[in-house]
């Protein structure tokens, strides 16, 4: 339980879970962005002879995604909030009419704290005279909920979706100037794996993890990806 209550500590957290919000919006666009259009363009490299099929059948597959991913985004922010002014009105409802039981949640925290028996009591009268600061209090301590940003589910939505473009866009590139799918594909892989290298090593150092490690292991699943459908496009073809 988060109990840092100075006021530059709750607006540094507050700054840091937005752009901590925006950043996992673009990790989760860009990295489908690059795997699944990159699998996509290989499966069909080892099935068809002309590479404006695939880039047709690429920037459909972009299209759809980044809609689907953004929209997934979309209905996450609003179910966030919903959930938060739900909780919201249940806790007004709880400060109204049962506000005996409400004191005593509230104490309960001043006690996991560390604060004395007579400090516990003064900080709850303190806060309890102000019914929406008590609100507040207890939405962020008691349930651990942050007041949500209203645009959040518009800008994960953009974050995403324009994200699994650009992502989408890399392994496509060579297509759109190779004459043959296989020297395109070549490129292609070339380009995305040292692209899907570096993503995985920023992101993994944003999240803590050994980067090269990091890098590695999404370099990896991306090469898998694509390896797997251009070997399943080979089977079904011969």
């Amino acid at each position: 339980m988060d109990t840092h209550l100075h006021h530059d500590n709750v607006t540094h957290k507050e700054e840091h879970l937005k752009s901590s919000e925006a950043l996992r919006d673009i990790v989760i666009g860009m990295s489908d962005g690059l795997t699944v259009p990159f699998a996509l363009a290989a499966g069909l490299s080892g099935a068809v002879e002309s590479t404006s099929i695939i880039v047709i059948a690429g920037i459909a597959e972009v299209a759809a995604g980044s809609i689907a991913m953004g929209l997934g985004g979309y209905l996450a922010g609003k179910t966030e909030q919903d959930h938060y002014n739900s909780e919201l009105k249940r806790e007004y409802y709880e400060v109204d009419n049962l506000r005996h039981l409400e004191i005593e949640e509230t104490k309960d925290f001043f006690a996991n704290i560390g604060l004395s028996k007579e400090l516990q009591e003064k900080a709850t009268e303190e806060i309890a005279q102000d019914k929406n600061r008590w609100v507040d209090f207890m939405m962020k301590y008691e349930l651990g909920l942050e007041k949500p940003d209203p645009k959040r589910a518009t800008k994960s939505a953009m974050n995403i979706g324009l994200s699994y473009v650009v992502g989408g866009l890399v392994p496509l590139s060579p297509y759109f100037f190779a004459d043959s799918p296989i020297e395109a594909l070549t490129i292609s892989v070339i380009v995305t794996l040292i692209c899907l290298f570096v993503f995985g090593f920023f992101k993994s150092r944003i999240t803590g993890i050994n980067p090269w490690i990091g890098a590695l292991r999404v370099m990896l699943i991306g090469a898998l990806a694509a390896g797997a459908a251009f070997a399943v496009a080979k089977l079904f073809e011969g």
